[in-house]
């Protein structure tokens, strides 16, 4: 057995101190012998003669390390020579071998064949590990891709009804790019009820097509309500089939997905019900097929339900537990788009609608001919109206403050009786709530024999004409608009009920208000007031002013021929409140080019062309221009005439 008479320390020591000594003595490689697998490895079975080896040479060693650590006698030439002879003789085959990578093994590092081995081993298992891995995720997979089949509900592409029993009866429209004429036929909501004399009574398979008002899934049963033209509405259900329970969990699953306002088609029969919540109250239709065609977002800015409710509805819900919100002007006209879906809203437009049809209807009747007059012009064609202007290819040109100048030369053009019904635009930094500055303008010329009555009767007519026929023939969308916005229908005589400037002073006298000279415009305040004492007086809400003050009317009146301070000019009113202003024009050149002179205004481009068409010879003539947002606004008793026009502009919105 092989002693170690100093300690490693000692011999690291000696091999630093003396470089020549061979660092690596016999029991060094004893050491490594039995504490190295690889060498073992390395050696195979010629371990014993190894040891015997180092056996043989562990005496003279020993020696050798005495001398490090005590001084002893000095060792004779010939041993000397003989222990030098030790250390340098070469080490056996298989020794010397491993011994050209001893150094890097005795600092604890593997040999190539080591690492190659430990790496190969290591990508086995990684490789194994990977491969259960993968195992898992597939399986994995597999059971989601399973699970997502049977629960998915694809698009359908609808070609034909010939061919509808091959499509799922649930799902998404793909989007309607015009691939065909299906051969569906759509019925109106209001064409369905639940008795026999309706045109689709109970038993009728329909299809139809409108927003999804409101739904509600509970169970295996669904109820939703389909809303179409904003205010008809009909109930539609869906009941769990206990003998196709898959089909139906798949249409329960789907109905679960639908958003509110979203666009969907649905198929089903019509079936005899007592629905009060719906417009259709005595049928119901049973959903067979529902597509989504377009689908809105799960969050809106607001419900169309909170947009429909009446200000006394949310007034008096606010002191109890679920107050309903208060929608302020602001997010209305922001999303007008979906303001305009609430019922009474959207019924405002049709009315307005109606009004022009009306229009249209009487001046046709009395021989009018309607004309299309320019946008842009060269000048005002108002004064004391603020007008927008816009670079015409280096000209300064303005958007028309109304078609004034060029029905008038219409009238010079021998075409006797013409209106318009076209865009006006006013820049006006007018923020109240009768006021726009772009609004739709109700215009009309005539050529008169003698006088400015004349026209006054034709305005009558065609007002008497529109007040009539809104509530005979647009009944309904006027009781919409009257359960969200009270208003009753106006009264107004059978032949024109004109007052006269001298006699509208004198009764705003009487009731306290300082006229002064007489000579200044109505406020709003004294319009209320002589709007209030006319119907008392009268028994009318709509009725004509004339003989206004000269000074406070444009530049193409005609003057009073007595005395002329006031003028031949007339305002309309509706519940006191101003809707119309017409005049006879002064179609003298000579005397409407000292009344544009002594107004202070400049005679440019286009005031020349207008003044040269009456020196070639004119009729006389009157005419007015009329609001259509303000008659809606005050036929309805709105509180703001923002509500009469579909996208408005005003001095703070221009968008949308």
């Amino acid at each position: 057995m092989v002693r170690f008479t100093h300690p490693p320390s000692i011999i690291r020591r000696r091999s630093i101190e003396d470089p020549t000594k061979d660092f690596m003595s016999p029991q060094r490689l004893m050491l490594l012998l039995f504490s190295s697998a690889a060498i073992r490895r390395a050696l195979g079975g010629n371990r014993p003669s190894l040891v015997s080896a180092f056996s043989s040479s562990s005496s003279s060693s020993s020696s050798s390390f005495s001398s490090v650590t005590s001084p002893a006698r000095e060792p004779s030439s010939q041993s000397s020579s003989r222990s030098w002879q030790r250390r340098t003789r070469p080490p056996p085959p298989k020794l010397a071998r491993f011994m050209s990578t001893d150094a890097a093994s005795a600092a604890g590092e593997k040999t190539e064949e080591e690492r190659a081995a430990i790496k190969a081993a290591r990508e086995a298992r990684k490789a194994e590990n990977d491969r259960k891995n993968a195992e898992k995720a597939a399986k994995k997979a597999a059971t989601a891709a399973e699970e997502e089949a049977s629960n998915r509900i694809d698009e359908v592409t609808y070609l034909s009804v010939s061919e509808q029993e091959t499509y799922a009866p649930m799902g998404d429209m793909s989007i309607v790019m015009s691939r065909s004429r299906t051969g569906r036929d759509f019925v109106k909501v209001g064409d369905i009820g639940g008795s026999e004399d309706a045109k689709y009574g109970p038993g009728s398979r329909v299809w139809l097509r409108g927003r999804l008002n409101s739904i509600r899934v509970k169970g295996g049963s669904s109820f939703l309500v389909l809303r179409q033209n904003s205010f008809d509405t009909i109930q539609a259900c869906f009941f769990k089939d206990k003998e196709d329970q898959e089909r139906s969990a798949r249409m329960i699953r789907y109905l679960k997905t639908l958003t509110t306002e979203s666009v969907i088609d649905l198929e089903g029969t019509v079936s005899t019900a007592d629905v009060r919540s719906c417009t259709i109250q005595d049928a119901e239709i049973v959903i067979e097929r529902i597509h989504s065609v377009s689908r809105a977002d799960a969050m809106l800015p607001f419900l169309v339900e909170d947009a429909a409710r009446s200000e006394r509805e949310v007034e008096e819900s606010q002191g109890t537990d679920r107050p309903f919100p208060r929608l302020g002007q602001e997010i209305r006209l922001d999303n007008r788009w979906l303001d305009l879906r609430a019922p009474a809203n959207n019924a405002i437009m049709r009315v307005q609608s109606a009004v022009c049809q009306l229009f249209r209807e009487s001046l046709y009747s009395q021989g009018f001919v309607e004309i299309h007059t320019p946008k842009i012009i060269a000048g005002e064609s108002e004064s004391g109206a603020g007008v927008f202007t816009t670079d015409y290819f280096g000209r300064t040109a303005c958007l028309a403050q109304s078609p004034q100048l060029y029905k008038q030369m219409a009238i010079s053009s021998d075409l006797d009786r013409v209106f318009e019904i076209g865009p006006v635009f006013r820049a006006e930094n007018s923020n109240t709530r009768r006021h726009l500055c772009e609004f739709t303008g109700l215009d009309l010329e005539m050529a008169i024999n003698e006088h400015y009555m004349e026209t006054l009767e034709v305005v009558h007519r065609m007002f008497k004409h529109i007040f009539e026929n809104l509530e005979s023939r647009w009944g309904r969308e006027l009781a919409v608009i009257r359960t969200q916005y009270d208003s009753e229908p106006i009264t107004f005589t059978d032949d024109p009920c004109v007052l006269h400037w001298p006699e509208a002073m004198e009764i705003l006298g009487e009731r306290g208000f300082d006229v002064g000279d007489g000579l200044n415009d109505l406020t709003g305040a004294q319009e209320l007031v002589l709007g209030a004492a006319v119907k008392e007086k009268y028994g009318t809400d709509f009725f004509m002013l004339d003989k206004y003050p000269s000074n406070i009317r444009p530049f193409y009146t005609m003057p009073d021929p007595v005395d002329d301070r006031f003028s031949n000019s007339y305002d309309m009113f509706i519940r006191g409140q101003e809707i119309c202003s017409g005049a006879q024009r002064c179609h003298d050149p000579e005397l409407v080019t000292k009344i544009i002179e002594k107004k202070g205004i400049e005679i440019g481009d286009g005031l020349k062309t207008y003044i040269e068409s009456f020196r070639h010879g004119v009729s006389p003539h009157a005419g007015a221009g009329i609001g259509l947002e303000r008659v809606v606004f005050l036929y309805l008793g709105l509180d703001n005439v923002r509500k009469c026009s579909m996208f408005p502009r005003d001095p703070n919105r221009c968008t949308p």
